[in-house]
């Protein structure tokens, strides 16, 4: 991957399966473990899908060029239960997981502006955006069920080097919370502190 700052968009799109790939192959350890606790307050692993399909939902109608208006309340509550997929919440997330990979890798599809809550941005950016939350997640998910740990490194260095640069930004705006401070660690272990994890 190139410097951070002058990726293409063919490694935006790399970063994304990469970090997607790795959510999902956490998904997929899950069982009949849904309740199971994670390390974020009030969530439990069904919760915490939940909300990352929410936002896999939301990618192609926002690659497509829709607004938050547009799309509405279409993705709010339990997109995981529906009829559609029987209730099975792994099968809704695996058809959520490639209808997002879908919209991302679509030709053109990094060229367009997508309108988020707080503004307008590139699609780059809100393409790392979404490949950050994912390889977040990942770790927390990989936590909540006592999976491996380990997130993909080439994944971790582009999304550290990314965060350095927003991270003040999307503190301000609520995006995250505090930061954990640490001296020492890993990559993974300096990027999941940015993002408020303890290791």
């Amino acid at each position: 991957m190139s410097t951070p700052g002058t990726a293409t968009a063919v490694d935006h799109v790399m970063l994304y399966e990469r970090c997607s790939a790795g959510f999902a192959a956490r998904v997929a350890e899950i069982g009949d473990r849904w309740t199971a606790p994670t390390p974020l307050p009030g969530w439990d692993v069904r919760a915490l899908v939940n909300h990352v399909v929410a936002e896999e939902l939301w990618t192609p109608p926002l690659i497509g060029g829709s607004t938050i208006a547009q799309v509405g309340d279409a993705f709010d509550g339990d997109v995981l239960g529906g009829d559609v997929f029987g209730g099975d919440p792994a099968a809704a997330a695996r058809a959520a997981e490639a209808g997002a990979l879908a919209a991302i890798t679509a030709a053109g599809a990094l060229e367009v502006t997508v309108h988020l809550s707080f503004g307008d941005v590139p699609a780059v950016e809100y393409v790392m955006q979404v490949a950050a939350d994912h390889l977040v997640h990942s770790w927390d998910l990989a936590r909540g069920l006592g999976c491996d740990e380990q997130l993909d490194p080439a994944a971790v260095a582009a999304v550290l080097g990314w965060f350095v640069g927003v991270e003040d930004a999307y503190r301000a705006a609520g995006l995250v919370g505090p930061r954990v401070e640490i001296t020492t660690g890993t990559p993974q272990d300096h990027l999941l502190a940015r993002f408020g994890r303890v290791t």
